[in-house]
């Protein structure tokens, strides 16, 4: 599929930016999973001529919205982004793959914590939610990845490229048939299981399933959900800052030409009416610039 912007979230940021892209005659398609938002388990009560509305019933008239002004939606996880020449190629979870002029990001920052004991006492210990950030410092070790959905599938496929030993731990598989046949043809182990504790010393010696089964790693890699606006970014190699925010100039521009960002990516308040309004800039520029590049 080749588009002229692409828009990775299908949050408010990502949809208002399909919206203000598509209203610019150029094609756009947005790209993600509405579910995956914040919002869509949310109650809202304090946007801006809404007295009170259920969050997923917003995302669903802003999906509408997009449609109806010629976006198209694409509801899949997307596993890679990369430069070629003067396009971006974006694939996803099906093995879609989408050519774009132009970029935004608009899939938040959210990072789904485990909840278990070791999970914080280990962070940076060996415990890690970014598979492509820290593959690298697990070179000929043991590791576990927890999740069920496209961001494990990938980095039990990353990781098999780097340690000795890969254990994909999950409950209810969620990812697409095509990456899980990926899976399994690698080294990658699959069980099904419940992870209860993270064990260490001064850093993680081992990870504790349900029914007191302990698998012998010495990193665990935590991916409960797709791949965010930062791992994504890192891709093309552009860098967040400490806090895991992308730096945007007041256009959403990023350092890098044709690549935008919006939303609870680009910092605080984490709120609504910033992220629409994120959107709504980012989408109209990113179209801009496309459509002035074909003058």
């Amino acid at each position: 599929m080749d588009v002229d912007v692409a828009i990775i979230g299908l949050g408010p940021a990502g949809l208002q930016a399909a919206i203000h892209a598509a209203r610019n005659k150029v094609k756009v398609v947005a790209m993600g999973k509405s579910e995956s938002s914040s919002l869509n388990r949310a109650d809202v009560e304090n946007y801006f001529g809404i007295p009170s509305i259920e969050g997923k019933e917003l995302l669903r008239v802003g999906r509408e919205q997009a449609k109806n002004f010629g976006a198209e939606l694409l509801e899949e996880d997307i596993i890679k982004l990369a430069k070629e020449g003067n396009r971006f190629k974006i694939t996803t979870e099906t093995d879609r793959e989408v050519f774009a002029r132009a970029i935004v990001l608009a899939t938040g920052i959210s990072r789904a914590k485990l909840g278990v004991p070791g999970e914080k006492e280990y962070l940076g210990k060996g415990v890690s939610y970014c598979a492509s950030c820290d593959a690298g410092f697990f070179r000929g070790r043991a590791v576990a990845v927890i999740g069920e959905e496209s961001e494990a599938a990938e980095s039990a496929m990353l990781l098999d490229e780097y340690a000795a030993k890969v254990i994909w731990v999950h409950r209810e598989l969620k990812a697409s048939p095509q990456m899980l046949d990926k899976v399994k043809r690698t080294k990658v182990e699959m069980i099904a299981a419940k992870p209860v504790k993270i064990i260490g010393e001064t850093t993680v010696t081992g990870l504790e399933l349900e029914g007191g089964q302990v698998l012998d790693v010495q990193g665990v890699f935590i991916a409960l959900g797709a791949k965010g606006s930062m791992d994504l970014a890192l891709e093309l190699g552009i860098l967040p800052d400490p806090s895991g925010q992308i730096k945007v100039d007041e256009n959403c521009r990023t350092e890098m030409e044709y690549v935008y960002a919006c939303g609870d990516v680009t910092g605080r308040p984490w709120q609504l009416a910033r992220a629409v309004g994120q959107g709504c800039v980012a989408g109209d520029n990113a179209s801009k610039a496309v459509r002035q590049e074909k003058v």
